[in-house]
């Protein structure tokens, strides 16, 4: 079954993608700092390369998320609906330093609060939350409890709305349609035929197959069947990769409904996240962004393969209705301070949970340690985000006049 265009949006062709997304990538991350530092991994990393001299602790090496910023956590449901709060994208991920996520996520939300208009001393009480959450993930005294605490009223709403969705409500926002079709527009481009068909191989394999049909408690011989696929238009980090939709049927009951199923295809390029030395993992990076994801989010890890497409390594994973992006765009003050806390004990729990108890306690120390009069948070952990939120609001204001220039030349 082929796609619709139901608009007038003009459509690109394949080998005319390219110039359509950079623009796409610029207007987004000029529309303000916070969404600059979402879509600027690399800027973060070259910030690291540059503290040779300002030392940061290493942590026990364990998977990170490599991009840990607000708007890749958020609820994901397991192979059995349960919904949790966790680590939802995993490109960067990398056997690294812990401490690169902890400050990645403090410089999302320090962005985030300057955007909200939250005066310097709540950022500064923010990264004291901050520190609070993610070493209650490592104290054995805080008992088993604390993600259950008091959720700031962003996840509140997002977890509210994820336990409710059903495949209707996942097919109205993803491909804004309920027929087994993938309309064509602004978010979803037409393939070319060799792109159609490398995609409908995939699931010729029986691996790939038993991705769609696991989760229905169907048998391994289960006919899957390709009903459509596109170039899917995402974020900012997914510029100039492979990045696909395709709508399966399983068993040939389409109409129904229920039995269709959404799946996600993403290239996996390199990591820009730096990885320890010595430290072994998967050479493929299909394969290390599945093992990642099998440590940091057991519940996303276990619904995604790696697979090879064209000659790339991509991550297939299938979407559920439940699967959403936490936005964080304005905080109140009291608000900033329970996202962090808990954002931040999330992350932790991701780490601790790869450690043994002599490395949780070991690293707890080390998190404890150094701290001033008039400072609830690890001295690094501050003024690397001061560093960071100045660097990138230079980067971000240099970014905004390079795209009125381009927008002018227009």
């Amino acid at each position: 079954m082929a796609n619709k265009n139901i608009t007038r949006y003009p459509l690109p062709k394949p080998a005319a993608r390219q110039p359509r997304l950079i623009r796409r990538r610029n207007a987004k991350m000029a529309r303000s700092a916070h969404a600059y530092v979402r879509g600027n991994t690399s800027k973060f990393y070259e910030w690291l390369d540059s503290i040779e001299g300002h030392a940061l602790p290493e942590g026990p090496a364990i998977w990170i998320c490599g991009d840990c910023h607000t708007g890749n956590l958020g609820p994901v449901a397991d192979a059995q609906g349960r919904v949790e709060i966790q680590i939802r994208d995993l490109d960067q991920t990398v056997i690294g330093n812990p401490a690169h996520d902890l400050i990645r996520l403090g410089l999302s939300l320090a962005t985030a609060a300057r955007g909200s208009d939250l005066p310097g001393l709540t950022t500064l009480r923010m990264m004291e939350a901050l520190a609070d959450g993610y070493e209650r993930a490592f104290d054995e005294a805080a008992g088993d409890a604390d993600i259950h605490a008091e959720k700031p009223e962003a996840v509140r709403v997002v977890m509210k709305e994820a336990v409710r969705r059903s495949w209707r409500h996942l097919a109205e926002e993803r491909i804004e349609d309920l027929e087994p079709t993938i309309p064509l527009g602004p978010r979803f481009w037409p393939l070319a035929k060799s792109e159609r068909r490398g995609i409908e191989a995939l699931f010729e394999k029986g691996s790939l197959a038993r991705l769609a049909t696991q989760l229905r408690g169907a048998g391994d011989d289960t006919e899957v069947e390709v009903l459509d696929a596109a170039y899917w238009v995402k974020g900012c980090s997914s510029l100039g990769r492979l990045r696909y939709a395709a709508l399966l049927d399983i068993d040939g009951a389409a109409l129904d409904g229920d039995d269709l199923c959404l799946i996600d295809i993403k290239e996996a390029a390199q990591a820009a996240a730096p990885r320890y030395a010595g430290a072994r993992m998967p050479r493929d990076n299909a394969e290390r962004v599945v093992e990642g994801a099998r440590h940091l989010a057991p519940s996303l890890g276990e619904r995604m393969r790696a697979a090879r497409l064209d000659g790339r390594a991509v991550v297939i994973r299938e979407l559920l209705p439940q699967d959403m992006k936490l936005t964080i765009e304005q905080l109140t003050r009291d608000e900033a301070m329970k996202a962090a806390r808990f954002l931040a004990l999330v992350v932790g729990n991701a780490h601790a949970r790869q450690m043994d108890r002599g490395e949780r306690a070991a690293w707890l120390t080390e998190l404890r340690r150094k701290r001033s009069k008039t400072l609830d948070a690890p001295g690094w952990l501050w003024t690397s985000i001061v560093e960071l939120v100045s660097s990138h609001e230079a980067g971000y204001l240099e970014h905004c006049r390079r795209y009125a220039m381009e927008c002018e030349r227009k």
